[in-house]
């Protein structure tokens, strides 16, 4: 059954409640009544509505009142006043306080059915958006973020020290590192959130186009400029503009990049308006920008404004411990994206994941998970089923069976297959602890002693 749009219609008079009521109910509303402001405050306390009609000048709580409880409890419910009493003052006051619309008595019936159409599309537009946030805060949390290496929580616990500020950030990192994510998360959990995100990508640009994307265009300001267009700072206005690849961005642009930072408003291409600005910046880059600077491709005094507060992101062979929690991470979503039962990561695939270098750190690993379920029949990714570069082919099969051989009927030498597992191991974990015995003692869950009288044991060369 359809769900009818609610409308409530509040007036003391009888006649005009009944033949609005009537009015809206024919044209397939859901209607409600109110005779009193007091009345209408009791009926709003148990149910939202879309759209609320009230008549300006009531006994007790009037117009303006109902009009502010409205926008403080239900912000996408619109209001439209109504009297026969017009004035400036009261209109100008009205759309003040966030009314959709005033209308004066009498009234024709079609105009006003029309303001409640627009009224309903313009309600279910703000839920909707608020709907979107909430679904991005929820999509951006920081528990989105994976990982419980060291590295990683480092990065966690500067977030949120961070995150209530509005203080220039500069997240550094290789490419695929998750330098957007954080940017998001920063913005979606702290107090901007419901203010836009705007990010782009100063490097997929070209940097004749760049100027006119960042600041703005006004008509005729150059071949093509049709039309006034703002750019990507005025729409993200009251909110965080994230610049991607800011290392890329020319010198004359950084001068102008500066100068709309120091004074927190922008000009846009071809006009000499300046607009205010009320925007967090968040840049982002790959490159050393201090290298940059010694080299003179990057403005000095614009790295120490962007770089008020850094943001170092691991690359991923860098937190090697992650990379099952990833993997099981990015399976899970690929599983459900192609409506796949969840899949399993056999012991020989999971230690090629492990042991290869991930040169696009984060996203690579995500696109091998997801082209691997694609393209898998069974239900446990082996080493086979990787790219070749991963899984490693023939090595890989060896190394799977020395995790875990197969008994055949001419037995197994079981002390030699497990001492040669404990080799295996104890050097996956020595290459992964860079040589440091107790952080390879701790990725192995035994005590730095026992690691030691293992790697003499079994003749390993540290």
């Amino acid at each position: 059954m359809k769900n009818l749009s609610q409308i409530l219609i509040i007036d003391d008079e009888p006649h005009n409640r009944e033949a609005l009521s009537l009015l809206l109910g024919s044209a397939g509303y859901q209607v409600e009544t109110a005779a009193s402001g007091e009345d209408a405050l009791k009926i709003l306390a148990k149910n939202p509505f879309e759209v609320v009609i009230t008549d300006l000048f009531l006994p007790g709580v009037n117009g303006i009142d109902i009009l502010k409880k409205v926008k403080d409890d239900f912000p996408a419910t619109n209001v439209i006043l109504v009297t026969g009493k017009a004035s400036a003052e009261t209109a100008v006051e009205a759309m003040k306080e966030g009314a959709f619309d005033y209308i004066t008595k009498p009234f024709n019936f079609e105009k006003l059915k029309i303001q409640v159409t627009k009224a309903l599309e313009k309600s279910r537009l703000v839920a909707e958006n608020r709907y979107l946030r909430q679904q991005l805060r929820g999509k951006y949390k920081f528990d989105n973020i994976i990982g419980n290496s060291p590295a990683i929580q480092q990065v966690f616990m500067r977030m949120e020290k961070i995150v209530n500020t509005d203080s220039t950030i500069l997240i550094l990192g290789e490419s695929g590192t998750g330098k957007e994510l954080v940017a998001k998360a920063i913005h979606f959990n702290g107090a901007r959130k419901d203010n836009p995100f705007v990010a782009i990508n100063c490097g997929a640009i070209p940097a004749e186009l760049l100027e006119s994307e960042l600041f703005g265009h006004i008509r005729g300001a150059f071949t093509g400029a049709v039309a006034d267009k703002p750019g990507k700072f005025e729409q993200a206005n009251n909110g965080t503009i994230f610049l991607d690849e800011i290392g890329t961005m020319p010198m004359h642009l950084q001068m102008k990049l500066l100068r709309v930072l120091q004074e927190q408003e922008v000009e846009r291409v071809g006009s000499g308006k300046k607009t205010k600005l009320n925007v967090r910046v968040i840049s982002a880059t790959n490159a050393n920008l201090e290298e940059e600077v010694k080299k003179g491709r990057f403005r000095e005094d614009l790295y120490y404004r962007l770089n008020l507060i850094p943001i170092q992101l691991p690359s991923l062979r860098e937190r090697r411990e992650d990379i099952q929690l990833l993997a099981r991470h990015f399976l899970q979503k690929s599983c459900k994206e192609m409506n796949r039962p969840l899949m399993t990561v056999s012991p020989g695939a999971m230690h090629a994941l492990e042991r290869y270098d991930w040169p696009g750190n984060v996203r690579e690993m995500e696109n091998v998970i997801e082209r691997t379920v694609a393209l898998t029949d069974g239900e446990t990714i082996e080493s086979r089923d990787l790219p070749s570069n991963i899984g490693g082919g023939e090595e890989a099969g060896e190394e799977s069976a020395i995790l875990c051989p197969r008994v055949t009927e001419q037995g197994v030498n079981l002390v030699q297959v497990v001492e040669e597992i404990e080799r295996c191991m104890i050097k996956q974990a020595l290459e992964l602890g860079k040589g440091v015995k107790a952080r390879a003692a701790n990725l192995l869950g035994i005590n730095r002693t026992t690691l030691v009288e293992k790697i003499k044991r079994l003749g390993i060369d540290t």
